[in-house]
């Protein structure tokens, strides 16, 4: 039987803890590396559609001011 007092016991232990340790490490950076990059995604597909809906605003406004010179006579800009 072993007691704690063995140098064999320590080193179990110091071994458990580091590959505890190490294991915590990776699986943290990994995690933060799958965020970055699901955050970076979104990011850019958010900017896109927001590009999209420009164009689509743009294109809008321009009709509605050419109604308004159409019918008004009037150039409001």
């Amino acid at each position: 039987m072993l007691t704690v007092t063995e140098p064999q016991v320590w080193v179990l232990i110091g071994v458990f803890a580091a590959a505890l340790f190490g294991m915590f490490t990776i699986v943290s950076t990994l995690f933060i590396r799958v965020i970055r990059s699901e955050i970076g995604g979104l990011r850019s597909e958010m900017l896109g559609r927001f590009d999209l809906l420009e164009q689509r605003v743009d294109g809008l406004d321009r009709g509605v001011q050419a109604l308004v010179k159409h019918t008004f006579g009037l150039d409001r800009g």
